[in-house]
């Protein structure tokens, strides 16, 4: 009897402790504690604050959301104005934003959650899963000449943006960037669109240089085909289901339209259309409370209370520095200064100090952010919705950062 008791006891202990390595996480990521425990006073809110309207009130931005948190809970929710120009839904901590290329971290994180699971390899050749990547070729701007590469482009190329893909939008007048607008729609299956990437030149050869363009475009077709689903469905299991990111999405349902964020200057795609085109480099929508569940996770080495997406030893491989002496700078978004990781920025915290602590994380081209900074053990979301209008908002995501950092260090 004594035995059965002592096995039944032992069963229901790792019963228990299974169902807490698996726990649901929390219906709402936002727990609140002072901002002190960041080093930020109620003064330097009040002047953060006052930052944010004045940017509402220039009519640079109809509003804006500032939120800083740890593992701990969320010290700083900062909001004011507007969803959009003629809505007057307060912006708010679930108010549904395109984060555009903040897309990026969320698909290199669901790549190296495949390599741990042996889908693919860092060192696979591209060409493995989409077959227009075998003959590669690169192209001479200055002749026009297109020759073989020598140089094969891998995964790894496409998560550090070393592959030598590029993108028309930044690089209009480039040789390249024609072609690229002469033969790659978007209007396609993510598929289709790295096929037809593949079947022209590369800017430069893999690995030699970095420069921003469609890299995570490409990287979410071969999950796609390693997997064998769609990007969604993906997403949907590595990441989005274990965090409870119910509101980030490809595209947004009708019964979430209200919620969505608008900019007032110029028109944002409607993301309200489904549309074959699921785009890791840029495609998802997600809200504050959903991408501070993301940035937690970082934030602690893989794992948010209780769902483990990455070893912390795949998340310390991913803030490597994988910009070298022999790999060009010229393209590179911050000069000499920080580094690149795995699909994330390094940027030091400690001015210039290249040597020194860094954070990590991206920003989307329509005026989001998202930073971690385990040194200092925070992270920091940041959203608005900008698209033109007119120069030198007195905030944006770049002041976002900086005071943040200003007022802990005060």
């Amino acid at each position: 009897m004594n035995k059965i008791l002592l096995r039944l006891g032992t069963a229901i202990m790792l019963l228990l402790a299974s169902i807490a390595v698996n726990a649901a996480p929390p219906i709402d990521s936002i727990k609140m504690i002072h901002s002190t425990n960041f080093g930020i006073d109620r003064s330097e809110l009040d002047e953060i604050k006052a930052s944010m309207q004045a940017a509402v009130d220039g009519n640079h931005i109809p509003g804006a959301l500032l939120l800083v948190g740890n593992t701990k809970g969320v010290g700083v929710v900062e909001t004011v104005g507007y969803q959009g120009p003629d809505d007057n839904t307060p912006v708010n901590r679930d108010s549904i934003f395109r984060i555009y290329s903040m897309t990026k971290p969320i698909i290199s994180v669901a790549t190296m959650s495949m390599v741990e699971d042996g889908l693919l390899k860092l060192d696979d050749p591209v060409s493995k899963f989409i077959a227009e990547f075998a003959n590669l070729t690169v192209i001479d701007e200055a002749t026009g000449d297109i020759t073989p590469t020598r140089n094969v482009m891998t995964i790894q190329h496409l998560l550090t943006q070393e592959s030598g893909l590029i993108q028309a939008f930044f690089s209009p007048d480039s040789r390249l960037g024609k072609l690229y607008t002469a033969n790659v729609s978007m209007a396609g299956t993510a598929l289709q669109t790295a096929q037809a990437l593949g079947k022209l030149p590369v800017y430069f050869e893999p690995g030699t240089k970095w420069h921003y363009g469609h890299s995570t475009d490409v990287l979410g077709a071969v999950l796609e085909v390693a997997a064998g689903k769609p990007l969604d469905e993906l997403l949907q299991e590595r990441i989005f289901d274990p965090l409870g990111m119910d509101d980030t999405s490809f595209y947004v349902p009708l019964s979430k339209a209200y919620r969505i964020a608008e900019p007032i200057h110029g028109n944002m795609p409607d993301n309200t259309i489904v549309r074959p085109m699921f785009s890791g480099g840029g495609g998802l929508n997600s809200t504050a409370e959903n991408y501070a569940r993301f940035a937690e996770m970082l934030l602690n080495g893989g794992s948010y209370h209780g769902a483990r997406i990455l070893k912390s030893r795949t998340l310390r491989q991913m803030q490597g520095k994988f910009i070298g002496d022999e790999v060009s700078r010229e393209h590179f978004f911050y000069g000499e200064r920080g580094d690149w990781g795995l699909g994330f920025h390094l940027q030091p915290t400690e001015g210039d100090n290249a040597d020194g602590p860094h954070n990590f994380g991206w920003r989307g081209i329509g005026g989001t952010l998202f930073i971690v900074d385990p040194e200092n053990d925070f992270y920091l979301i940041y959203m608005e919705q900008k698209q033109g209008g007119p120069r030198g908002a007195p905030f944006d995501n770049n002041a976002a950062q900086r005071v943040i950092y200003n007022a802990m260090n005060e």
